[in-house]
């Protein structure tokens, strides 16, 4: 005689809360690091549009012979000295300033992560 055995197959409760768990632990260490990773990549990126704004202040400078306290536009960068006038990753707004000062982020400096910052070194 035959023995008849009702099984029912699939996850239980238990099974189904600790795979959830699991990729909960997994999302609360991924998110920050992914936050951090951008946040980091948008401050490098302003820092390179800094240095290539300044790069073509210098360039300007010495091809229409400025003095170091003339002040040139981003009508007088581009296109001649930089291809386009570079915008800054965050919305930040960048100050030209004189030739003889670094261009500047209206963002700054972000002081809990200087990784951040929106300055020139």
């Amino acid at each position: 005689m035959k023995m008849l055995h009702n099984k029912k197959t699939g996850f239980t409760l238990v099974e189904i809360m600790i795979v959830v768990l699991i990729i909960g632990i997994l999302l609360a260490v991924a998110i920050p690091s992914f936050v951090q990773a951008r946040e980091s990549s948008r401050a490098k990126a302003c820092i390179a549009n800094l240095k290539q704004i300044d790069s073509a202040k210098q360039q300007w400078a010495m091809d229409t012979k400025a003095a170091a306290t003339a002040t040139p536009t981003s009508a007088n960068l581009a296109p001649t000295y930089i291809k386009t006038y570079p915008t800054c990753p965050e919305s930040g707004t960048y100050t030209l300033g004189d030739v003889s000062t670094s261009p500047t982020c209206s963002i700054g400096s972000n002081t809990t992560n200087t990784n951040w910052s929106h300055v020139l070194p």
